[in-house]
């Protein structure tokens, strides 16, 4: 592989300057924050809308990092590393894995659609994987960075890729078809999924089916706005629920929780069993078997592995486990690549430092057995585990390759000596090959609660952080408010992916908040808004930053600042300019500074205030005056104290509003959980929470009967009503019942009967093919908080704000 990456690296166009010491390359990286970053990586600098990775190079040097893809090489730098000048480095990036893919022959399946790409590839890796040693993108790494990084991946033991391919508009899809080059592409769905970046939908189907120009055969579903767009030189090789001109006409039965599919295909007609009835699984479920069809397996074969297709777990989740541990569930899948992924989502995620890996056998690498526990030794060692549990028979061989490691035969065992193993104070991953059926881990582990749950979605956290950096100017801090349990997110779980994305302050409101972030391992400043007088020790002892508003405070602060004989002490002043709700006001600046003046205790490190009116547009010269006499106070405070702290004003709506007042710094609040006051701006916006629940129980009621406290609800005929875990406890609002709000059941609305419970709520699930146990959306993308808050006549932030600490929180990625 070294000689591969080095031949690779070579005819990428470039200007070599180095002293060619260190060419031993085994690895590639464009993360910075890596553990695993080390003498044999080869790091490319990406420039992205608000982060710089040449930054971190002097960073990188220190681990060990010797050679580097940039546009320039920082000052300092010249002569203690290998750098490749070249123009644009995500483009070299590409270039890279394009000549790295040229080392390979084997057959390649290529995946893009609008859905259904990584259920097909992950479905295609278990299909086929008993045959061939697979390649296959980890998670759903498709994007023009994703797939450079899984091709990169490939080595000599493979002899079968799958790879899939995401675009979002024009022209990307060229880059990515030099890259795969796929012999045998499979085109899964054309549905409505970024269709703004296309002038219509045949744009994008020819945008789409061009990562086939060159590929022997395209599989699909037939569809005559697809086949116009089929090479010449490519054979179509189609399937259909409806039209028997397709190659393969498939007939859809439901047999009580399966699929009986009926294959006519030439002179063949047999069944196939697949344990699904959804659209989208039985849909991606043909996919695969047109490529076990095309790759001509026997009839017995295709129906035995078909039956035993199984829910894709895409997502790594963060729950709270027994014992005051942080678990990490990625129990569905255990090869090399995908490691690598939930190790750097560990460092990112952990809140202990104590570490433990529970590790199945891994496979599909391609490698010896012992080339590759060699390499998840390195691995796990660059991560710094404190503690690895091995399950299965091959980990188990190799159990002298790790230390502190206990190891097991099988799950099983695991689970009968599990009372005798010590699990607390720590973060565990678990990560294990499906056939491991590490579930069972996960459910001893994990603390138990009940069947509602608040999903986050850390990816979508990270997208909307950016979206709003990118409307910042150059050097323009970025404060994120994670007060009020991040929003009602969760507080320590959002800020350490913050600090992961290495924001500049983190605001809270209370003291007790930031304490607690501090004691979970979070090292980013912290402001504390609202401090009460009584707090300032505790504060002073945890390294907080106090917002000081008022006189009475100021004095406050500085006495205890004496006592303890502090110099420099942060500390942040806060105006009043117009909220007239907590700051210093005008007429109290002359005292304000003759208190601070030759006082070496505390340093301001900020000036803010806060803006009234900033998303009501109507409103705008109150903002505006607020703005200037925002300028007026702070630019006399910094004159007379001869001081150039930052300053800020601007919160969610006025960076988007004002973007001529961003001063020094900026302080995201709710828009960093998906929510903007701007419908335009809400649609740029990714749905950061969800809260589901499930069907306790399904009745049907005749006419005249009644549902809940008080009959409020009377049946006019034979209505199906369904009891949901959930109720104004949990936080939901007794006023989003009586027929005002509804959940979400198997994609069909299902109004709310009655009144709201303490604990549960009832809905008509009439019409709805739905029963027990099925999962129901209480919020998220429909109803969307923002449509519960306009029904409820209140804010999104008291919905969000509101969901009980009794409901847990999952967090995945």
């Amino acid at each position: 592989m070294s000689q591969k990456i080095l031949n690779s690296i070579q005819k990428i166009p470039a200007t070599f300057l180095g002293n060619q010491e260190n060419r031993d390359l085994d690895a590639v990286s464009i993360d910075s924050r890596s553990l695993q970053n080390g003498p044999q990586t080869l790091f490319f600098a990406l420039i992205g809308a608000n982060t710089d990775a040449h930054l971190y190079i002097q960073d990188l040097m220190v681990t060990g990092v010797r050679n580097f893809v940039v546009t320039h090489i920082p000052n300092g730098c010249e002569t203690k590393a290998n750098f490749y000048v070249v123009d644009d480095t995500l483009v070299a990036l590409q270039q890279f894995a394009a000549n790295y893919r040229d080392f390979f022959e084997f057959p390649i399946i290529g995946l893009t659609g609008s859905n259904g790409k990584t259920i097909v590839k992950e479905w295609l890796n278990f299909l086929l994987s008993p045959d061939y040693n697979v390649i296959r993108s980890p998670k759903s790494y498709n994007s023009q960075i994703g797939v450079p990084l899984s091709v990169i991946a490939i080595n000599e033991k493979h002899n079968l890729g799958i790879f899939e391919a995401g675009i979002s508009t024009s022209s990307e899809m060229a880059k990515l078809e030099e890259i795969i080059k796929p012999t045998v592409g499979v085109l899964t769905n054309i549905g409505s999924a970024h269709d703004q970046g296309f002038l219509n939908v045949e744009e994008k189907i020819k945008e789409k089916m061009s990562l086939f120009k060159n590929s022997k055969v395209i599989i699909y579903q037939i569809d005559n706005r697809v086949d116009s767009f089929v090479f010449p030189k490519t054979k179509a090789f189609t399937w259909s629920f409806v039209s028997k001109e397709a190659d393969v006409f498939i007939v859809k039965n439901r047999v009580l929780d399966d699929t009986i599919l009926n294959v006519q295909f030439g002179e063949e007609n047999f069944d196939v069993k697949i344990p699904f009835q959804d659209a989208a699984s039985v849909e991606n479920a043909s996919s695969c078997l047109m490529v076990l069809l095309y790759f001509k397996y026997d009839i017995s074969t295709i129906q035995n592995r078909m039956q035993l297709l199984y829910p894709v777990e895409m997502r790594l989740k963060v729950k709270n486990g027994i014992n005051n541990c942080s678990i990490i569930d990625d129990s569905y899948s255990s090869d090399f690549q995908s490691l690598k992924i939930a190790l750097d989502f560990l460092e990112s995620q952990k809140q202990y430092e104590k570490k433990t890996i529970i590790l199945s056998d891994i496979f599909q690498s391609g490698l010896s057995k012992d080339e590759l526990y060699t390499k998840v030794s390195q691995l796990i060692v660059s991560n710094k585990m404190d503690r690895v549990i091995g399950i299965g028979e091959t980990i188990s061989e190799f159990k002298d390759k790790f230390t502190n490691c206990i190891t097991f035969k099988n799950t099983a065992a695991f689970i009968a000596d599990f009372e005798n193993l010590d699990f607390s104070n720590e973060t565990i991953l678990i990560k294990g090959a499906r056939s491991f059926q590490f579930e069972e881990i996960v459910y001893l582990l994990e603390e138990k609660t009940h069947e509602t749950v608040l999903e986050i979605n850390l990816n979508a956290i990270s997208y909307n952080l950016n979206f709003f950096k990118s409307k910042l100017k150059p050097k323009v801090k970025i404060m994120v408010m994670v007060k009020a349990f991040g929003y009602g997110n969760g507080g320590l779980e959002i800020a350490k992916l913050l600090q992961h994305h290495k924001v500049d302050y983190l605001g809270v409101a209370f003291a007790d908040e930031g304490i607690s972030l501090k004691n979970g391992g979070v090292n980013v400043p912290i402001m504390v808004l609202n401090p009460e007088n009584t707090s300032f020790a505790a504060i002073i002892q945890h390294q907080l930053e106090p917002e000081i508003y008022c006189l009475k405070g100021l004095h406050a602060f500085l006495k205890i600042a004496k006592q303890k004989n502090l110099e420099q002490f942060p500390i942040h002043i806060k105006f009043d300019t117009g909220m007239h709700r907590l700051g210093f006001e005008e007429n109290t600046i002359e005292e304000l500074i003759a208190t601070l003046k030759g006082n070496n205790t505390v340093q301001i490190k900020s000036i803010l205030s806060h803006l009234a009116t900033s998303d009501a547009l109507e409103h705008m010269d109150f903002a505006h005056s607020q703005i200037a006499l925002f300028e007026k106070l702070s630019s006399r405070l910094m004159s007379e104290l001869y001081i150039k702290p930052l300053r800020h004003i601007l919160n969610t709506s006025g960076i988007s509003n004002f973007q001529e007042s961003q001063y020094d710094m900026v302080r995201l609040g709710i828009g960093l959980y998906g929510i903007s006051n701007d419908p335009e701006e809400q649609k740029q916006l990714e749905d950061v929470g969800t809260l589901k629940s499930v069907i306790s129980q399904i009745r049907t009621i005749a006419a005249r009967e009644s549902v809940g406290y008080g009959r409020k609800f009377m049946a006019e005929k034979p209505t199906k009503v369904a009891t949901i875990p959930i109720g104004y406890a949990d936080g939901i609002s007794r006023g989003w019942g009586n027929g005002v709000g509804f959940v979400t059941i198997k994609n069909e609305k299902a109004s709310i009967l009655g009144s709201i419970c303490m604990d549960m709520l009832m809905v008509d699930v009439t019409g709805i093919d739905c029963k027990e146990g099925d999962a129901v959306i209480v919020f998220g993308q429909s109803p969307t908080v923002a449509y519960m808050a306009q029904k409820l006549n209140t804010i999104s932030y008291e919905i969000l704000t509101s969901i009980s600490q009794r409901v847990k929180r999952v967090f995945f990625r």
